[in-house]
């Protein structure tokens, strides 16, 4: 998931210097060349689309083995005739059947007994159990991570990061737009250590720090706005000063909300609700990375210290939420996340699935893999 983080930090990076690059070109081309490079990623994953088989584990979901089989043996470079006798397929063909078994009846288990697979009611009552007793509080982790990670003020500094550094004092439309175009190369840079550490280091200390710093980051360009906004032109030294300061709450949130925001509501759920849970919380990141667009230049038009108050608040408020609020799920068992959250509901899962496993003949399958193994190295 941190890996995502860095693929889409990257993508930013290469656009906005594209941009910046082109945007003297003389004519139309000034635009149309960013446009038409963005066109290249697109027509690939067109092209690739058409080429890539229908998803096993979906086809797994609607019943339709057969055509999963086939489709997974395309993934995997096998042939027909191999995937009938191939161990490993076999294998991860019941793996699929199980989760999807488990989703199933997990579903039927609340409140949708007799209901049809993949029909309205059985989505429904899959969705309300988020919201019940053993898993509201992993919902609400999963929501409201994503809710600080946006009002963080991440986007709102890589939507309107020229109008943010002319705010700050910066004359001239280049050095305005370089100092701009830092912010996504130091989101870029910092998201490597996140990589190397985080499971080191774990999430809520990250967070935590991560809140702190960023808050602390905020609250002093707020008041060099307010002190300095109308005479930055003979305090440079402050100008530059509060530019420092974006950057280094832009590297804090690149090795702490950027790729944790991923990541945490993904080691919050159990298995049966996963997709659906990091399906909600994705869903509030983007509401509110809507929200921070939207309303930026109102805010940024009534008070430029103002709105960097607002976000200094809401990363403080994030620091008291990790604190108090989030579990470490860095390298935690299953058994001890459900005795956070006070629920047995991963717990239930495991049984569930062991039982599914047996029931489907994986855990035979596997085991009469292993022995012919030993067998043949024996021989």
């Amino acid at each position: 998931m941190a890996l995502e983080q860095f693929a889409i930090v990257l993508g930013a990076v290469l656009g906005f210097w594209t941009g910046f690059f082109t945007r003297n070109v003389e004519g139309s081309a000034s635009w149309r060349i960013p446009l038409g490079i963005q066109l290249i990623p697109g027509i690939l994953l067109g092209l690739g689309g058409l080429a890539l088989p229908p998803s096993p584990r979906l086809l797994v979901a609607k019943g339709r083995v057969e055509e999963a089989l086939a489709s997974l043996a395309r993934l995997r470079l096998r042939s027909l005739a191999e995937s009938a006798s191939d161990p490993l397929l076999q294998i991860e063909l019941l793996e699929m059947q199980v989760e999807a078994a488990l989703i199933e009846q997990t579903s039927r288990s609340h409140g949708a007994q007799g209901a049809k697979t993949g029909s309205l009611s059985v989505e429904i009552h899959s969705w309300k159990r988020l919201f019940g007793p053993k898993l509201l509080r992993r919902t609400l982790i999963g929501v409201v991570m994503m809710i600080f990670q946006q009002w963080s003020g991440i986007n709102a500094l890589l939507y309107y990061g020229p109008t943010l550094m002319h705010s700050l004092g910066l004359q001239g439309d280049a050095v305005t737009l370089m100092s701009a175009g830092g912010i996504g190369v130091v989101q870029f840079i910092a998201v490597f250590p996140a990589i190397v550490f985080i499971d080191r280091l774990g999430r809520r200390p990250l967070l935590r720090w991560g809140s702190a710093a960023m808050s602390l980051s905020h609250l002093l360009i707020a008041l060099l706005v307010y002190r300095y906004s109308a005479v930055w032109p003979a305090h440079p030294l402050a100008a530059w000063v509060s530019v420092g300061c974006v950057y280094a709450f832009t590297a804090a949130y690149g090795v702490s909300y950027g790729p944790i925001g991923w990541i945490l509501p993904s080691e919050v759920f159990p298995l049966s609700a996963r997709s659906k849970g990091v399906a909600l919380a994705t869903a509030s990141n983007w509401l509110n990375n809507f929200l921070i667009g939207l309303l930026t230049p109102v805010f940024m038009e009534r008070s430029a210290s103002g709105t960097f108050v607002v976000f200094a608040t809401a990363c403080f408020a994030g620091y008291v939420w990790s604190t108090y609020c989030v579990p470490e799920t860095a390298n935690i068992s299953l058994e001890e996340i459900d005795a956070v959250f006070g629920s047995s509901a991963g717990r239930e899962d495991v049984a569930l699935k062991h039982q599914i496993e047996v029931d489907l003949g994986l855990r035979a399958l596997v085991q009469r893999w292993a022995d012919r193994s030993v067998r043949d190295r024996v021989e």
